[in-house]
């Protein structure tokens, strides 16, 4: 049994013939060089660009494209986030983008906090009655986060997290196989709040586990998996998270200056 390889056609005869492309690509005729020519022609094709014509043109789009996004903040995505907020401080900023929240539960949020990027933000309401998701003054989100709340994710203030971080204070689904398989939601006992105190910096793309306690002015390098508690003004990184440098409060840092 003959096998056809790609590219290539089955003539009358049964004998394999180049495919059109392939005969375009390859054939040392004219016409085929001439579609090779143009081709790389087109590709390459440039136009001068004189500044008396394509700065105002370069204006007029940057011009339209921020009035846009001034709109899509100020009118609609910005109240879209503050109607799901049981509370918010003044200056709550996002951007043009209509973050994800799914669930009943509470948003509490202080003063100059920005949200930017897409954040989602999910309650699960099965293990209280208002699960809670606050956030303390001065901080801010990045883009790609979510949140998974079963009872408490609590973020202190001046804290900046970085994009694509993920903080859930359940695991979603119980240990015991056969609760997971019938898709039995986790025991109430492996819920356990996430606390984030002030002045923390997560970098892009870690997970935060259940039950997880980071300390005041620490710092979680980006793609750590954090299971155990951080303990204050310390640097982690890895998986699992682990301590790499402690670092100086800012009382003796201002002591060793003076």
């Amino acid at each position: 049994m003959s096998v056809t390889q790609p590219g290539t056609e089955i003539g009358i005869a049964g004998a394999a013939k180049p495919s059109l492309r392939r005969h375009l690509a390859t054939s040392p005729r004219r016409f085929p060089r001439f579609v090779r020519w143009a081709y790389r022609s087109i590709n390459n094709l440039s136009v001068p660009a004189p500044k008396v014509i394509v700065r105002p043109l370069v204006w007029i789009f940057l011009l339209v494209r921020d009035a846009y996004y001034f709109a899509m903040r100020v009118f609609i995505c910005e109240p879209f986030f503050k109607s799901h907020c049981t509370q918010y401080g003044r200056n709550l900023h996002t951007d043009a983008h209509l973050h994800w929240v799914s669930g009943k539960g509470d948003i509490v949020i202080g003063d100059n906090v920005s949200v930017v990027g897409k954040v989602c933000i999910g309650f699960a309401a099965r293990f209280s009655d208002r699960p809670m998701l606050r956030i303390g003054d001065n901080t801010g989100i990045g883009g790609d986060c979510a949140f998974t709340i079963g009872k408490l994710i609590e973020i202190g203030r001046n804290c900046n997290l970085s994009g694509g971080i993920q903080v859930m204070d359940s695991n979603g689904h119980d240990t015991d196989p056969t609760s997971r398989w019938n898709r039995q939601p986790p025991q109430h006992e492996d819920v356990r709040p996430v606390i984030i105190r002030d002045n923390v910096w997560i970098g892009k793309c870690c997970i935060i586990f259940p039950g997880v306690k980071i300390g005041e002015g620490s710092v979680i390098s980006a793609g750590s998996v954090v299971r155990m508690h951080v303990p204050p003004y310390s640097v982690v990184a890895g998986n699992p998270a682990k301590v790499v440098l402690r670092l100086k409060k800012p009382d003796q840092s201002s002591q060793a200056l003076g």
